[in-house]
């Protein structure tokens, strides 16, 4: 299952992720879940860094499929906090599509 951790500030704004696991939907390379989370967590923090001036810190394992992203900035631009909204919706919905046996969504919010 991938477990995703999503961080929030205390006004609701995203200001993170990490990500662990693997969907185990099918089998390597034909993990159609993995492969739509994958795409969507990528697309994300590359957009953050392509189109927005804003900052963060992301490390990335491959082998076991964790990614952990944070904003480093003391705000965060519209720009990013739409991306960060818009993943939160694509990976509700495969959530929504797939199951939590594949893909399970946790929210934490941190005070200050």
């Amino acid at each position: 299952m991938i477990d995703v951790k999503l961080i929030q500030d205390s006004a609701g704004e995203y200001t993170g992720f990490e990500m662990t696991g693997h969907a185990e939907y099918a089998e390597y390379g034909q993990d159609i879940v993995c492969a739509a989370v994958s795409a969507l967590v990528i697309n994300a923090i590359n957009s953050i860094e392509e189109y927005t001036d804003d900052t963060f810190e992301n490390s990335v394992d491959p082998e076991s499929g964790s990614v952990r992203f944070y904003m480093t900035g003391t705000s965060i631009g519209a720009s990013a906090a739409l991306l960060l909204k818009s993943l939160v919706l694509g990976l509700r919905g495969i959530q929504d599509e797939y199951g939590e046996k594949h893909i399970k969504l946790r929210l934490e919010k941190q005070e200050g």
